[in-house]
């Protein structure tokens, strides 16, 4: 049961690592929303390419543009923050329990 332990406990801290990573690329991503870089940047590709879909999503289910500004990377946020707080917290738990 230890082996099973380790595993949910490593889980946990990969998608905590994932999701605090994801969140930094979403700050990026609002943060280069509010200067025009250059398109054929591969960071900046990379960011948008990562990002656009799910702003994409949330865009297009909630009215989020509130005066011309977009508060779609602030849902996405709350969202991250949301899952750190239960899933995360949740594998920690269950990782305790099993030993």
């Amino acid at each position: 049961m230890l082996i099973l332990a380790n595993f949910f406990e490593a889980i946990a801290v990969v998608l905590d690592y994932a999701l605090t990573f994801y969140m930094w690329i979403v700050v990026a991503g609002a943060v280069l929303s509010w200067v025009s870089p250059d398109p054929y940047n591969p960071i900046v590709r990379f960011i948008n390419m990562a990002t656009e879909p799910v702003f994409y999503q949330i865009r297009k289910r909630l009215p989020v543009n509130f005066g011309g500004l977009d508060i779609s990377p602030i849902i996405v946020i709350l969202v991250i923050i949301f899952l750190q707080t239960f899933v995360v917290n949740s594998l920690h738990g269950l990782a305790r329990t099993i030993v």
